[in-house]
């Protein structure tokens, strides 16, 4: 792979990674829908749950790794409508972002 791809990359999925105030990593799932250039969630969403599945089948808790999570959205006329999104923890991102990135042709670093 060529290194500037892989740094290009890295600094990609560094730039929407997100830390609690205890210091742990996460990203959003929409977030990482934008950055592979996914345009309808219902397709990510999809590819998100193979990867839950790829997550317990490594005996990894799927609840750690994927945490559901509601955000709200602005509406043209001034109201709010909740969103589905997920908190992905670093591995998360990892065995999503693989999954994912193996079909969009991405690299997903996880150090």
């Amino acid at each position: 792979m060529n290194n500037e791809i892989a740094r290009y990359s890295e600094e990609t999925f560094e730039s929407i990674k997100h830390v609690d105030e205890y210091g742990y990593e996460f990203w959003y799932a929409r977030e990482l829908q934008s950055v592979l250039e996914y345009t309808e969630w219902r397709n990510f969403q999809k590819l998100i749950e193979k990867a839950q599945t790829a997550c317990e089948n490594s005996d990894m808790a799927v609840d750690e790794c994927f945490v559901e999570v509601n955000k709200t959205s602005p509406m043209p006329n001034g109201g709010v409508k909740l969103i589905d999104d997920y908190i992905l923890s670093r591995y998360g991102k990892y065995v999503g972002g693989g999954k994912i990135g193996a079909l969009r042709n991405h690299y997903i670093p996880c150090h």
